[in-house]
């Protein structure tokens, strides 16, 4: 069994079990395609050094644990942003299509003051309380989760930091953004406006927006959701880390009674 979530061999991604999500043990948890689609838009070559400001993920079908290929294509190229797609397929069938904005980096600027990063008040990660969390998922049970303001996956406004447990690329590091990514699959297990035993809100999409690309291994999700009346919602949060907030994140919901 790999120790890694995805093995990577060419075009062709080999996932491990324990790419597992909580829903149906034959598919995969949201936070393993949103890793590899980020480590595929990194991968793709720029004209001079460029970060992702935005990751949109679009999840057109339950992701399996079989055999994926990777299609990715450059939509538009230029001096100071490249626009990106990436395309995961199980047997020749889109499952994932995502789009990756990259900004050119450049140099520290003279900001004034008054647009210093918001600095973060709730306690961080080493001072939450360490959640013991549902293990019928194996893609969750490798994640350290600590709860800043409130408890993970329970209804209310609830603030959470994330660590990614397992290694995700066989042979590669984990980049920032691919921490941003995994993190943030979460939205909808951080901010709970329902009880999870009486309905279900399962995302069909993740974009994530980044100011800067986050520092160090601990992702904070400072949540919020907003439910409609008619089985749609949005599961929201500022993403943080040990420097301050960095980005937002926003998932679609598709809301069901149990």
């Amino acid at each position: 069994m790999m120790d890694a979530i995805f093995r990577v061999e060419g075009t062709r991604v080999i996932p491990s079990p324990n790419a597992a999500g909580p829903w149906n043990p034959t598919m995969q948890h949201g936070s393993a395609p949103a890793a590899l689609v980020a480590w595929a838009a990194e991968s793709i070559p720029t004209p001079q050094p460029m970060h992702v400001a935005r990751l949109t993920i679009d999840l057109m079908r339950p992701v399996p644990l079989t055999p994926l290929m990777i299609e990715t294509e450059v939509l538009r190229a230029g001096r100071k942003i490249q626009l990106c797609e990436v395309r995961l397929l199980a047997e020749g069938v889109p499952v994932v299509r995502a789009t990756a904005l990259k900004i050119k980096s450049g140099e520290a600027l003279p900001l004034p003051p008054d647009a210093d990063e918001v600095s973060i008040t709730l306690p961080g990660p080493e001072q939450s309380v360490p959640e013991r969390h549902d293990s019928s998922s194996p893609f969750v049970s490798g994640m350290a989760i600590h709860a800043a303001r409130g408890r993970f996956a329970t209804v209310g406004l609830n603030a959470i930091w994330y660590k990614v447990g397992w290694p995700l690329i066989e042979g590669a590091t984990i980049s920032p953004l691919m921490r941003a990514a995994v993190a943030s699959d979460f939205c909808n297990a951080t901010a709970v406006a329902l009880d999870f035993r009486q309905w279900t809100f399962i995302n069909a999409d993740l974009t994530v927006s980044l100011s800067r690309p986050p520092v160090g291994e601990w992702i904070l999700l400072d949540g919020e959701t907003f439910v409609g009346p008619d089985g749609a919602g949005i599961a929201t949060a500022r993403l943080g880390d040990v420097r301050g907030y960095f980005g937002r994140a926003v998932q679609s919901l598709v809301i069901e009674k149990r």
